[in-house]
């Protein structure tokens, strides 16, 4: 099966967890369906600033965890658009294939961060996070 590279899955983190948190912005949406975006989308930016792959900047979560829980933010996003009653069908439509793409996504990754040789060792990861504090 072919599978989406750490590096590339870091960029849509990025991009779609910015774009998902500006939603509220562009559609006309109820406030507890704004609020489920900007918590799935802030929230995917800060887990994937402490992923440990090629666009993380504290990496401290291995790339199996981050994935956990991109699932998990796609099952709540479905969930959500489940239980939103008084939101438009659109939106609601629109929560669960953001949901659906986010485990589709997750499921077609790899699990494995760095291709080749590109890893950081342990003493390169501690001299980092020391230049950090100096």
């Amino acid at each position: 099966m072919y599978r989406i590279s750490s590096k590339t899955h870091g960029l849509l983190d990025y991009v779609v967890g910015g774009a998902i948190a500006a939603l509220p912005h562009v559609i006309n949406c109820r406030p507890a369906t704004r609020r489920v975006l900007r918590a799935a989308g802030l929230g995917a930016a800060v887990y994937s600033a402490l992923t440990d792959y090629e666009r993380g900047i504290t990496k401290v979560l291995p790339m199996e965890g981050h994935l956990a829980l991109d699932t998990l933010s796609g099952a709540g996003l479905i969930t959500a658009a489940m239980l939103l009653h008084d939101e438009t069908p659109q939106n609601r439509a629109l929560l669960a294939g953001i949901g659906a793409f986010e485990i589709a996504v997750a499921s077609v990754t790899s699990t494995r961060a760095y291709a080749g040789n590109d890893a950081p060792n342990v003493v390169e990861r501690a001299a980092e996070r020391v230049r950090e504090y100096v």
